[in-house]
């Protein structure tokens, strides 16, 4: 990740197990910053536990901040997309309940333009709809400090990503 000094954005994106998902977005020159946590759900100050129970509306979540003068909300939304399976409900990979769906929630409005867009590029792959939830951050709660850079610090925790996807996300450079 990469100095913080110079103006950043932010976006909020579930794509299933946060681990994973943060180590991916880490990858990605012009990403200034991550923190995995919970995003709109109906409680306050969730535990993992509590969100693990498919009660509380959370989803798990990544917190991107980056650089738009090194990397567009465009190119890091078709990068999410890269790594999740856009039309499966309530699951990515092994993992099930509706803690792992997938979503875009933001936090600036003018994103919008920009996020419906790729949304339908995207669309256009598919014949079912797209299960990717598209909707303003209503909160977000940061997890355990356990969660937070997960892999960096288990290197063979558990992920529902193929490794190869991380190496392709170190590489990957925006159009110029």
């Amino acid at each position: 990740m990469e100095d913080k000094k110079t103006a950043t954005k932010e976006i909020y994106l579930a794509g299933g197990c946060f681990w994973g998902t943060e180590h991916y977005f880490k990858m990605i020159e012009g990403v200034a910053d991550t923190e995995v946590g919970y995003a709109n759900g109906i409680t306050e100050n969730p535990t993992y536990q509590d969100v693990c129970t498919d009660k509380t509306q959370f989803a798990e979540t990544v917190h991107v901040v980056y650089h738009p003068e090194k990397v567009g909300l465009r190119f890091l939304l078709e990068m999410y997309f890269k790594a999740i399976d856009p039309v499966s409900i309530n699951q990515q990979g092994h993992d099930t309940g509706s803690q792992y769906r997938t979503g875009i929630y933001y936090v600036d409005e003018a994103d919008l333009p920009v996020i419906e867009e790729v949304y339908q590029e995207v669309q256009q792959q598919y014949e079912q709809p797209l299960a990717v939830e598209k909707k303003p951050l209503e909160n977000f709660y940061t997890a355990e400090e356990y969660h937070q850079d997960y892999l960096d610090k288990n290197p063979d925790g558990y992920c529902h990503l193929p490794l190869s996807l991380f190496e392709f996300a170190k590489k990957a450079k925006p159009a110029r």
